[in-house]
């Protein structure tokens, strides 16, 4: 099933690209990889939660909204590429949880992403990851998701 059928199966439509809130572009061609930028949950231009998962937020918040940055970060490989169908491969992702100085739990919450990669793209989906708390993201958003991928 290609990607565009199980987006289609799973109810989703992308979202718009974010535009940049500074001096870059949401997404880099070069050779056969794209390289996203850093997406934050932003749905309709607004962040859909700030702050720090493990003192203002759950894990599984954070894993949802992992999951939203995930999408913005598809969104803007799409905008690149044209058509998700030319993904041959989810490479990397890169996950920062803004935390509390005691919360553990960034692989859970970066499994949001990851689950939904997977979701959109099967085995194709299946990738290498760091997932990683830092101490504030941009606007104070809870997560931060970037992509490398590879096409046809």
């Amino acid at each position: 099933m290609s990607a565009n059928q199980r987006l289609s199966e799973l109810g989703i439509t992308l979202p718009a690209v974010a535009t940049p809130a500074g001096a870059y572009v949401p997404a880099v061609v070069s050779d056969n990889l794209v390289f996203t930028a850093g997406q934050i949950p932003l749905v309709d231009g607004k962040l859909v939660a700030t702050g720090k998962v493990g003192k203002d937020l759950t894990a599984e918040q954070g894993k949802e909204i992992a999951r939203v940055c995930a999408l913005n970060a598809v969104a803007a490989v799409k905008s690149v590429l044209g058509d998700l169908d030319r993904v041959k491969k989810i490479v990397k992702v890169v996950g920062f949880v803004a935390s509390d100085a005691s919360f553990t739990q960034q692989p859970a919450v970066v499994n949001g992403a990851s689950e939904l990669l997977e979701q959109i793209f099967g085995e194709k989906g299946i990738h290498a990851r760091s997932a990683v708390g830092v101490a504030v993201l941009p606007l104070d958003a809870p997560v931060e998701v970037e992509l490398i991928v590879e096409f046809v």
